[in-house]
């Protein structure tokens, strides 16, 4: 059986995060969680908000490419270059 820990709701409809959790889960004052009721649970889970402009790069897909690309890395494919004029010129971008 899991440890159970209780806690109160207080009357601005907060609760005190029992030490053990806020230790193990490394929570510090100020981190945001995502709030939600599953089958009358609460779940409280800690969440980073992200700048809008910056979240392309967590989307799904984005994700899946970033893999395939570090995938076709390690099988060696890809082209060294040891400089930015090597780069343009492999990429056909010289002026």
């Amino acid at each position: 059986m899991e440890n159970r820990t209780f806690c109160e709701l207080k009357d601005r409809s907060q609760v005190t995060i029992p030490k053990t959790l806020v230790k193990k889960l490394k929570l510090k004052p100020g981190d945001i969680f995502q709030i939600e009721e599953q089958n009358g649970r609460i779940l409280l889970i800690p969440s980073v908000v992200l700048p809008k402009d910056q979240a392309w790069f967590y989307t799904r897909q984005w994700q899946e490419e970033e893999s395939l690309v570090d995938k076709e890395l390690k099988a060696g494919k890809g082209i060294k270059v040891s400089n930015k004029k090597e780069m343009l010129k492999e990429l056909d971008l010289n002026d």
